[in-house]
């Protein structure tokens, strides 16, 4: 055989595959269609318990295999649900739009209510969207996807946990799995991730404010323990303050005996209580912000604007985030994107 009838029979042979795969496609489909054309005809009801397995096989001369995939697609669409050696029942009436999402976040504060908000404004009239919160309790969170993986289409989740983060995450199918603000390791298959990378990003935005940083003699990182995220700041810090051999301390609390006026402190997390202790400090001792000590904060607020005069921040644009992972669902795309910080130089520093 040449090579000119060796390709021509491997793109019939690819055609033929694709063809069987859209007709396969189509078949699971027409379940669908003909459950849904029972309940909103009325022949089937709210709760009412849908034909048998064996039933539909015969009923639509399909296989158990198809059929099955038609029963599933409805319940991720949250049309039907499945009880446990009863069978399917209706639980919606009507169709909504194509997707079904389980938002799962870690907690909700100024920063999350973003992300939220662009992600619903990205992808409202093609999903339904019901949001969890695990509140960093990694039982909360194995439950919460264990008891809803048949239900939804796909599972957006923000983690920052202790445990077996990522057994729990591959559980969930590659393709329904979209993961934001961290970026977890040991993951299978290919799916949607859109991160912060929280070493690089101190490094550089610290390298960008090094003209301002001249006038400080140490700089100070405030890394509470209990954030999920110290290890990967720290290192960043670390990086840039031996490269510019700049004097530096990593603090755990803001310790008033070991400030100095001459210091420029980075906080992050606890709620910006760092912050307020710094502030209180430097009115204390008649310290001014931004000449005698220096204050970035981690993520911009409307109060970091205005208060003393405006607090320099280091923020990663949380509506971006939201945004990409919503655009990745519509688009059927797996995206893997770093979404960097950026700085607002202000009078603080």
């Amino acid at each position: 055989m040449d090579i000119n009838s060796t390709a021509a029979h491997q793109t019939a042979a690819e055609e033929e595959q694709k063809l069987n795969t859209s007709l396969h496609r189509m078949k699971y489909l027409k379940v669908a269609e003909h459950i849904n054309h029972l309940i909103e005809t009325e022949q089937l009801k709210i709760n009412d318990r849908l034909p048998s397995l064996n039933q539909l096989i015969d009923q639509l001369k399909i296989s158990k295999e198809t059929a099955l995939k038609g029963l599933n697609y409805l319940t991720e669409k949250g049309i039907i649900e499945a009880e446990y050696r009863k069978g399917y029942y209706v639980k919606k009436k009507t169709q909504y739009q194509p997707y079904r999402i389980c938002l799962i976040l870690d907690k909700m504060n100024v920063l999350r209510d973003r992300m939220y908000q662009s992600f619903l404004e990205t992808i409202q009239g093609h999903a339904e969207v019901d949001v969890y919160f695990h509140n960093h309790n990694f039982k909360v969170f194995e439950k919460l996807v264990e008891e809803n993986l048949p239900s939804y289409t796909h599972f957006v989740v923000t983690t920052f946990l202790h445990g077996n983060t990522a057994g729990v995450l591959n559980s969930i199918p590659a393709q329904k799995r979209v993961i934001l603000d961290f970026n977890e390791k040991n993951l299978t298959g290919d799916y949607t991730c859109i991160y912060q990378d929280y070493k690089n990003d101190i490094a550089e935005c610290l390298t960008e404010l090094l003209p301002q940083l001249e006038k400080y003699r140490r700089i100070i990182l405030v890394a509470p323990k209990e954030a999920f995220h110290s290890a990967e700041v720290i290192k960043g810090f670390e990086a840039f303050s031996k490269l510019h051999k700049k004097e530096h301390y990593i603090f755990s609390t803001v310790d008033e005996a070991l400030v100095l006026k001459g210091d420029a402190f980075i906080t992050f997390s606890r709620y910006d209580q760092d912050d307020v202790d710094i502030i209180k400090l430097a009115r204390k001792n008649n310290w001014v912000l931004g000449k005698d000590i220096g204050l970035i904060s981690y993520n911009d607020t409307a109060v970091k604007e205005v208060l003393e005069n405006g607090i320099t921040v280091i923020g990663t644009d949380f509506n971006k985030m939201g945004e990409e992972a919503a655009k990745a669902i519509l688009n059927k795309e797996v995206v893997v994107m770093r979404d960097p910080a950026k700085v607002i130089l202000r009078n603080s520093l």
